[in-house]
């Protein structure tokens, strides 16, 4: 029952109104008669004080972007009838004021809205509130308008739940659009000429069929105008040499680390096998351990980039499998070294 009268009064203002439609954009002010339900029992540290109800005025501010959104501030100046359970304390009142900001959403542009936003009262302290409504706005003129609201107050500091409607009139700055009928001047017969249809983003599929606007030049589209894909292998590898008989990953090489690094993480469910190899120059078995030693420095500095340890593999190869068999400085150099490949599947848009 509490906003029984609220909702008759926007009914009626419904039913009667000959609408003009939104076209609206620009700087609003307002002002309003204000009812809000409280029923605060037991307010803390007061001794067993009630608020409930109060009335009052207020004044908003406010921006319309067009037809369906606007935003707005609002302040309220308020007077809450004061109770008690103590017998020996007298009915009174408490001022208050209501600070806050409102988003609208205009139905379709039309006069009725709904609204959401933040407020803060300030009665016997300070409190915040989230509140939804709904709304009915009739324009008298272009720029004159009649609003009513109702609407619905959650308690973040504590957990009130109240109710509140406003009865105001707002001023809509410049000027706005009407769309108010008029009679339409009589005008010669007029031959219809074939139109081509109209094909917006230029895929050879018509705006009518196309079920995805504004497809980018570059792709190839399907018969509904929308990009094609296909799965396409990507590989990416990583190469790194070492000098003679040493482990230690050269600073030349930390930008392909780092471009290894974004692979992996573009692509979280893959792991990466490092090779390390050495040349043949030396002991065999020394070389296998060198190539190991070789393969977890790389896998060191995955990780240390961020890639997770479990998603590593390392492995010695020794000099089992040279790249270049010949006896020289050069192929030696070329033979030691740490290799990865890693391969994965992509969904990739298809060109034209």
């Amino acid at each position: 029952m509490k906003l029984k009268s609220l909702t008759i009064a926007i009914a009626l203002a419904a039913t009667s109104a000959s609408s003009f439609a939104a076209e609206k954009e620009g700087f609003f002010i307002g002002a309003f008669g204000d009812y809000y339900d409280a029923s605060w029992e037991n307010i803390r540290g007061t001794n067993g004080m009630n608020v409930d109800d109060s009335t009052g005025w207020g004044a908003e501010l406010g921006y319309r972007f067009n037809d369906y959104w606007s935003a707005r501030l609002e302040y309220a100046d308020m007077d809450f009838d004061i109770s008690s359970s103590d017998p020996a304390m007298t009915a009174t009142s408490m001022d208050g004021d209501r600070l806050g900001i409102d988003g609208l959403y205009h139905i379709n542009g039309g006069p009725f809205y709904g609204l959401f936003g933040l407020k803060q009262l300030d009665v016997s302290e300070n409190l915040t509130f989230a509140n939804v409504g709904a709304g009915y706005q009739h324009y008298f003129t272009d720029n004159f308008a009649f609003n009513a609201e109702a609407a619905l107050y959650q308690g973040l500091d504590r957990g009130y739940t109240d109710v509140a409607g406003k009865l105001g009139l707002s001023y809509i700055f410049g000027k706005q659009g009407s769309s108010a009928p008029v009679e339409a001047a009589p005008t010669a017969a007029v031959v219809p000429v074939a139109v081509a249809p109209t094909d917006s983003d230029n895929d050879n599929i018509p705006d009518a069929d196309d079920q995805c606007a504004n497809t980018p030049m570059t792709d190839a589209v399907d018969g509904t105008g929308c990009t094609l894909y296909e799965d396409r292998e990507v590989t990416k590898s990583l190469l790194i040499t070492f000098p003679n008989n040493t482990s230690k990953v050269s600073e030349q090489y930390l930008d392909d680390i780092d471009k290894a690094v974004a692979f992996l993480n573009e692509h979280p469910g893959t792991e990466v096998l490092l090779e390390g190899h050495t040349s043949s120059v030396g002991k065999a078995d020394y070389n296998k351990w060198l190539s190991k030693k070789r393969a977890d420095a790389v896998a060191a500095r995955l990780i240390e980039d961020g890639i997770d340890k479990e998603r590593i593999i390392t492995v010695g190869l020794g000099e089992e499998r040279l790249k270049n068999e010949a006896n020289t400085a050069s192929a030696h150099a070329e033979n030691r070294r740490v290799e990865a490949h890693v391969t994965v599947i992509e969904r990739v848009k298809v060109k034209r």
